[in-house]
């Protein structure tokens, strides 16, 4: 019997502030027993340095992201476990790698995550320029009429910006800017990072237990778990 073909999802990380995001993503598709692809843009590496202090390295990737995603929101160490099992199903491709696999429409990949989504990000996306790998995959997933969710943050947003995002709608995009909700009962800020996290998921079709659902009852926020 043939191996059942790897199908994964690729997660593009953009310079945008928001690392944790990116992380909390990451972290709900390994949950969920999915494959992933990642590509973290250069501009993003001094954003995830800033907030977090971790240098990602080409050459250590795995041991780099293994410590940022067992990384809280408040930047504590060690706040989630990540097993090596979990690792096992990621794949990482330098962003100026511009023949990696998911550069081609014939590799089959499930969709694409931008987590988060420098306003650079979604100019470059929405006018087809394919500078780097983040850019490319994102255009392939686009033109294979695959999902594409655009984890936008930024604030304000001007009109160009704005235009950029409508046309990445009307591509076939789903344009998510990372608002948290606070009907959930955050209590602390990773909780609001997963609320994100999840509606990210969500647009992907990726079950998850990362906050809580509205159900339709007034005063859920206020109640707060035993």
């Amino acid at each position: 019997m043939n191996k059942q073909q790897r199908r994964p999802w690729v997660v593009g990380v953009s310079g945008a502030s928001g690392t944790p995001y990116a992380a909390a993503v990451l972290r709900g598709l390994l949950a969920a027993g999915e494959s992933v692809d990642l590509v973290v843009s250069r501009a993003s590496r001094l954003t995830l340095l800033d907030e977090t202090g971790i240098a990602f390295r080409d050459a250590h990737w795995r041991e780099d992201l293994a410590e940022w995603l067992a990384r809280g929101a408040d930047g504590k160490p060690g706040t989630f476990r990540v097993s090596a099992d979990a690792l096992d199903d990621v794949r990482y491709w330098p962003a100026g790698d511009l023949a990696a696999g998911p550069s081609s429409g014939s590799y089959p990949v499930k969709g694409m995550l931008i987590v988060p989504a420098s306003t650079a990000a979604v100019a470059g996306v929405a006018l087809g320029l394919s500078k780097d790998l983040l850019q490319r995959v994102a255009s392939v997933t686009l033109k294979e009429r695959r999902p594409l969710v655009v984890a936008v943050r930024e604030t304000p947003l001007n009109g160009q910006t704005l235009r950029h995002m409508v046309a990445l709608d009307e591509a076939g995009a789903v344009v998510l800017p990372a608002s948290p909700a606070f009907y959930a009962g955050a209590t602390h800020i990773q909780d609001l990072v997963d609320f994100v996290a999840g509606r990210v998921l969500d647009a992907a079709g990726v079950p998850h237990e990362l906050y809580r659902r509205w159900k339709g009852e007034l005063g859920g926020a206020a109640s707060r778990p035993d």
